[in-house]
């Protein structure tokens, strides 16, 4: 029936993606966030969309303008991501994407 057929596409539009904060952000957002998002939605559109529920978590990680901040470090599937390539980056089903605070070592 049409209503079933439209139902099984907007199942195909939805993608699972995995987002794990760490450290200061872990505390503030949580980690191991399963979501699910529209296709063609991208890197920065998916961190928005799930910090903007915490006004804390999301001064955190983005500036006042709603560009991440320089010291946040990005990353999908374990490769980094580059903060000016976050807007078109897209994220695909299965993905799991990270974000981190400055990490400081000795």
């Amino acid at each position: 029936m049409w209503w079933q057929r439209k139902e099984e596409n907007s199942r195909e539009e939805e993608m699972t993606v995995k987002i794990r904060f760490f450290a200061q952000f872990r505390e503030l957002l949580g980690s191991d966030i399963i979501t699910e998002v529209p296709a063609g939605t991208v890197f920065t559109l998916l961190i928005t969309s799930v910090v903007k529920k915490n006004p804390q978590g999301y001064a955190a990680i983005f500036d006042e303008n709603g560009a991440f901040h320089e010291f946040v470090i990005l990353m999908k599937n374990g490769k980094r991501i580059d903060i000016a390539d976050a807007d078109r980056t897209v994220i695909v089903d299965g993905d799991e994407v990270a974000v981190f605070p400055p990490v400081a070592g000795g």
